[in-house]
């Protein structure tokens, strides 16, 4: 896929454990687990707002484009 899903670098980032964030979002871990590992086809922009807040930081740190070769 050509979306990279960051959030690890950002959990890191903010020292903050994935249960913690699932959490906090109010998703389940199972959930999170597939968003990051790049296996969600798709994201609530309420989810994507809510990992956002509580990580402090802007879409384009949680997700990028890469060209598929």
């Amino acid at each position: 896929m050509a979306i990279i899903i960051n959030v690890d670098v950002m959990l890191a980032k903010r020292k903050m454990r994935s249960n913690e964030l699932a959490e906090r979002i109010g998703i389940t871990t199972a959930n999170l687990s597939i968003l990051k590992t790049g296996k969600a086809k798709a994201i609530r922009f309420s989810t994507l707002e809510m990992i956002c807040e509580i990580l402090e930081c802007q879409p384009g740190d949680i997700m990028e484009y890469k060209k598929e070769l």
